[in-house]
């Protein structure tokens, strides 16, 4: 090497400054291309993002129909289904632990009801349970963490609605793959009840929103976020975020080259420590914390109801709130359906129950625990919105630091292991999405695969704020497809439902442990 810098014309004293010098001019490369692509973005696609995001006016607060739409379906769910995420919630816990898997018998699928709720769990608990309910805390006030938790109970029941569907119109390929998903049932399930060329149109439409929004939110934006939480935490230049973009191609790519039985062997490890991790950081902060904890009750269910202070008052605590839960559960987009179309079993209903869980862990648990913690630290003081207040990440962050401030370091490990596991769920989801299109098949699952990792170096590298915006709607935009279909499939879904609780009250469907 020392020969190299010789012959090189560089004296070794100057190589810090040539590295310095290459990382300044990588940032500023990136930067230029960053503008560029986010400025077409924004002029072709700004109409797209500002359609589905689409925000009318309501006590003084904004409030985006995309997140009514979702609100709606989980009302019209939980009625129609008899509020299934509190009479059967037992009965859930019971199939995700296996109390009911015979064994000795071999069911068609590639992953356990456990295996099937880890890897969905992967995709949807992540930064959002973190950034986002800094955000949502800091506009809404400590009152928006009550209207969380209730919207994230009725979106229980849209979970079990679609992955229900998932699992009933999955297909089952020769190699003992499956593929399933809202493009499945909206294709198959409309066209049993006489809609075949709307169903087919929802499909292709949900497919290609499925594949812009992996790219995007579920690829592009986790890297970018887990790049900063890195360089942040540990004070690390910037103008390196390809090598940690690399890094993170490399795992995942490790990851999901081996299919649905490879995700689901991660995601089934990964997702617990995950869970471990962060509600353990929020357990020691709430203990060490126990006088503050009833002022703090208090704030969330005083301010749910008055809301003084917050924009919009009760109106824009609830805002909030529903805004927060919506967007971090996923109840009614249809990406779980995705995950949980993989499972083993005959009975739809099974999976569809195990999947309600899902709302419950995310937004009830992991996004509560957050707004807790930072309601206990005080650094989010009226009135809300605080102008030059802490806000996203930032307030989570200080919120959990305020009691140690060593905590930044497990935090940034629980804000990578976030993002790695949401790229992995997503580049499975994703890609089925790309198979419904294109077509099953080896070389096709590459060519997308390889995309997908290369569109994670890119989004470690810059930050595209349009383009994620984009990618974003595109996710959001999955639920306006999906949901027309569930209203329209509600009926089988309840026709499953009421045979599969005969088969149980009987004993038919047996409990083996």
């Amino acid at each position: 090497m020392s020969e190299h810098i010789r012959h090189s014309g560089l004296r070794p004293g100057s190589l810090a400054v040539a590295a310095t010098f290459m990382g300044a001019s990588s940032a500023a490369l990136a930067q230029g291309v960053d503008q560029a692509v986010d400025s077409f973005f924004a002029s072709a696609f700004g109409w797209f993002v500002n359609l589905i995001f689409y925000s009318v006016p309501m006590g003084g607060a904004s409030f985006p129909l995309i997140a009514g739409w979702l609100l709606l379906a989980a009302l019209v769910f939980t009625v129609y289904f008899g509020f299934p995420q509190f009479s059967r919630f037992k009965l859930a816990i019971d199939l995700v632990r296996g109390r009911y898997t015979d064994p000795n018998s071999k069911e068609p699928g590639e992953t356990s009801h456990f295996q099937a709720l880890a890897t969905a769990l992967s995709g949807t608990v992540g930064l959002g349970n973190i950034a986002g309910v800094g955000a949502a805390l800091a506009i809404g006030g400590p009152g928006a963490t009550f209207w969380m938790i209730v919207v994230g109970l009725l979106g229980m029941a849209s979970k079990f609605t679609e992955c229900t569907l998932g699992v009933k119109y999955r297909t089952i390929l020769p190699s003992g793959a499956v593929s399933g998903g809202p493009m499945y049932y909206l294709r198959d399930g409309l066209a049993e009840r006489g809609f075949a060329t709307l169903g087919k149109v929802l499909a292709v439409m949900f497919s290609i929103m499925v594949i812009l929004g992996a790219l995007g939110g579920g690829n592009m934006f986790q890297g970018n976020q887990a790049n900063a939480m890195i360089v942040q935490t540990f004070g690390l230049p910037g103008g390196y975020g390809w090598v940690v973009g690399l890094v993170l191609a490399a795992f995942v790519f490790s990851v999901i080259v081996g299919g649905m039985p490879s995700i689901a062997s991660v995601t089934s490890r990964l997702v617990p420590w995950m869970a471990y991790l962060y509600i353990g950081m929020s357990v020691i902060v709430i203990v060490m914390n126990l006088d503050k904890v009833p002022g703090a009750f208090a704030a969330i269910f005083g301010g749910a109801f008055s809301a003084e202070g917050v924009t919009g008052g009760f109106v824009g605590a609830l805002i909030q709130g529903l805004k927060r839960a919506t967007f971090s559960n996923e109840a009614g987009v249809g990406s779980a359906a995705i995950a949980h179309s993989t499972v083993k079993t005959k009975e739809p209903v099974t999976e569809g129950l195990v999947s309600l869980l899902e709302p419950f862990i995310d937004t009830v648990v992991i996004c509560t625990m957050t707004a807790l913690v930072i309601t206990i630290a005080g650094l989010n003081a009226g009135p809300f919105p605080a102008p030059g207040g802490l806000s996203g990440v930032n307030l989570t962050a200080a919120s959990y630091q305020a009691t140690f401030d060593w905590f930044r370091y497990p935090l940034a490990l629980a804000v990578v292991m976030f993002a790695i596991s949401t790229m992995i769920s997503w580049a499975y989801y994703g890609l089925k999405g790309w198979t419904y299109l294109f077509g099953e098949g080896k070389s096709i699952e590459m060519a997308y695969k390889l995309m997908f990792c290369f569109f994670v170096v890119v989004g470690a590298s810059i930050s595209f704020g349009a383009v994620i915006d984009f990618s974003d709607a595109a996710i959001f935009a999955m639920s306006i497809f999906n949901i027309i279909g569930l209203y329209f499939l509600a009926p089988v879904v309840k026709e499953e439902y009421r045979k599969f609780m005969a088969k149980v009250d009987s004993g038919e469907f047996k409990r083996y442990r």
